[in-house]
């Protein structure tokens, strides 16, 4: 089971801290992400893409959203095709990477179109927002 970690201001030393102390959660690989605003940490556990291609936080393209998730989304192959269509490039095999490009297409309604068990956080750093999702059911 992997662990995020994060607050709204930046704070590089207490992020890697954090971090640090759910190492139990994620023994495969760390990583973390700092702002001016916002600073994001992850632990990873690694299932479905076991490459560094699959390493959290997980950006979009031009480095303008990132995401710290713990889950699976079960639609991701769906929503990874219906993304695919609309012209979205995929850098990993990983079902995180469809949360980025589904914000980047649907805003906020990605959420909406989700099936799964999971917990993220996503920071859309032009907008300053950031959205802190889980599962209906709350699983994670």
């Amino acid at each position: 089971m992997c662990g995020i970690s994060g607050f709204n201001w930046n704070d590089e030393a207490l992020i890697r801290a954090m971090t640090d102390s759910i190492e139990h959660r994620g023994p495969d690989q760390q990583g973390h992400f700092c702002s001016d605003e916002m600073s994001l940490g992850f632990r990873r556990l690694s299932i479905i893409d076991l490459s560094e291609n699959g390493r959290q936080p997980m950006f979009n393209e031009d480095k303008t959203v990132a995401l710290v998730f713990n889950g699976e989304i079960y639609n991701f192959q769906e929503l990874r095709k219906e993304l695919k269509d609309k012209g979205h490039v995929f850098g990993s095999k990983a079902d995180s990477e469809v949360i980025i490009h589904g914000y980047e297409e649907w805003g906020t309604e990605v959420m909406h179109r989700l099936r799964g068990m999971f917990a993220f956080g996503l920071y859309d750093m032009p907008r300053k927002r950031l959205l802190l999702v889980r599962d209906r059911i709350g699983i994670k």
